[in-house]
């Protein structure tokens, strides 16, 4: 072998030892488990409710109520989960989620299986499923930093990252497309209420350590880059250090609903203060609700009528997009975290959904799989770069608040993208819906960056590995 081989070799070798070094930390491994669970039954959710809505002779319209009504669940939910995050053991609040929905969608596939689920009852249920997902995540990712050092954060959101579009994209889908093809949509709600079952029986072992707090310490953040006022808090173990003034006893808030509300100004005022955080939000809000709803409403009714495809074909497309996600966030998991960190994210994911512009136009399998290796391959960098930023330049005691914010911002539109796809398609036509899909999400980025002074921010604050 020679020189270059060798190190090629060598440098591969230590990329692998990197992905997959938070697994050798006590409690990871039991939340990367229940994180997997979790993953892998929402892609099967997904799309056994597609199939139920075409199972029951459902149009766009009627996937876009239920999709639409669930991700109201997601927002009215994901600031209780970040509040709750930051106020309760993470690993109580992941246990009870995982109870709630393995006890919700056992029902949806009895329902299912007896023929006599109707639209409004999934509805329901997709409701309660994503306001799980709502509360889940947030104490997840304030779980991180608790069980590892910072230098293995870019590790384990690249394991979510990979495992998200593998799972959630690629390998619920698929077992849901099976499934149904062979016993109907029940059969994958009965897969996902068995994923719900695995991560409660591991949750169950999981102990997740608090916050240490200190008063003594300083240091400053990015919503006081001048440096502290009186008073300061250090967590340890995360690598940052969070300074506040303290609260006067006469001026705390009384109440669980006072703390609540109070916990959550804290969060959104210091998501209003950081330049990247709130341009980085406020391009997702744009791009999500041009791309996602065409993506996930139009693309199925697609894949049938301009393919001719049906459930397994779908569900193996999605595959190939979860696929090249997967293959993007480990990757990039491997590779040291990007000194342009900000400019890669949003330029990542604004340009990512470029190839969307070719979807109403093509016929072709082959110009269909390429479109979504691209959009796949991009996603999965800009999620595993992402996470991990928010895990090292938020002050820990609000990382659950700022990572629900995150949720809610970012999907704030998802409920009217999912309700206007499907009514939109009847009167503008699928491919110029999915050429607006593709390029506003563009431009934004290239706004956003621009506004928020991105280039200048990352300079300053350099995170290399």
């Amino acid at each position: 072998m020679d020189t270059g081989s060798s190190r090629a070799a060598g440098a591969a070798q230590r990329a692998v030892r990197r992905a997959f070094a938070p697994f050798g930390y006590s409690g990871y491994p039991r939340l990367a488990v229940a994180m997997l669970s979790m993953v892998l039954g929402q892609g099967t959710w997904a799309l056994s409710t597609v199939f139920q809505v075409m199972h029951d002779g459902g149009d766009p319209v009627a996937l876009s109520t239920v999709t639409a009504i669930g991700s109201c669940g997601l927002i009215v939910f994901a600031l209780l989960g970040g509040v709750a995050a930051d106020r309760l053991p993470p690993h109580r609040v992941l246990l009870g989620v995982s109870l709630t929905l393995t006890v919700v969608v056992s029902t949806v596939s009895v329902l299912s299986a007896t023929g006599v689920l109707t639209t409004w009852q999934l509805a329901g249920a997709a409701f309660l499923i994503f306001a799980g997902v709502g509360m889940f995540y947030p104490s997840y990712s304030a779980s991180l930093p608790r069980l590892l050092p910072p230098d293995k954060l870019l590790a384990a959101n690249g394991v979510e990252g990979s495992a998200r579009p593998l799972l959630q994209t690629a390998a619920g889908p698929a077992v849901a497309g099976f499934l149904a093809a062979a016993w109907g949509p029940w059969s994958g709600f009965a897969a996902v209420a068995v994923c719900g079952v695995i991560s409660v029986v591991t949750l169950l072992g999981l102990e997740v350590p608090e916050l240490e707090h200190q008063d003594s310490g300083s240091g400053q953040d990015d919503a006081n880059p001048a440096g502290p006022d009186t008073g300061s808090v250090k967590i340890s173990g995360i690598g940052v250090e969070a300074v506040g003034a303290p609260v006067e006893p006469a001026a705390a808030p009384s109440g669980a609903f006072g703390k609540v509300l109070s916990d959550l100004k804290e969060g959104v005022g210091y998501t209003i203060r950081t330049p990247w955080l709130l341009g980085t939000l406020l391009f997702a809000v744009v791009a999500i609700f041009f791309f996602l709803g065409p993506l996930e409403v139009l693309l199925p009714f697609v894949v049938r009528d301009a393919l001719g495809g049906g459930e397994a074909e779908f569900g193996l497309l999605l595959a190939v997009t979860g696929t090249a996600s997967a293959v993007g966030a480990m990757t990039t998991a491997g590779l040291p975290y990007p000194r342009r960190y900000l400019t890669v994210i949003v330029l990542v994911w604004g340009f990512g959904t470029l190839p969307l512009a070719f979807v109403g136009f093509t016929e072709s399998w082959a110009v269909m799989v390429l479109i979504l290796l691209v959009v796949g391959a991009s996603d999965g960098i800009g999620q595993v770069l992402w996470g991990t930023l928010l895990q090292r330049r938020v002050p820990g005691r609000m990382l659950g608040r700022v990572s629900s914010l995150d949720f809610f911002v970012s999907l704030l539109l998802l409920p009217a993208s999912m309700a206007v796809a499907g009514p939109l398609s009847v009167v503008v036509p699928i491919p110029v819906i999915f050429v607006i899909a593709a390029t506003a999400p563009a431009v934004a980025a290239v706004v956003v960056w621009w506004v928020a002074r991105m280039g200048r921010d990352e300079l300053t604050n350099p995170l290399r590995s």
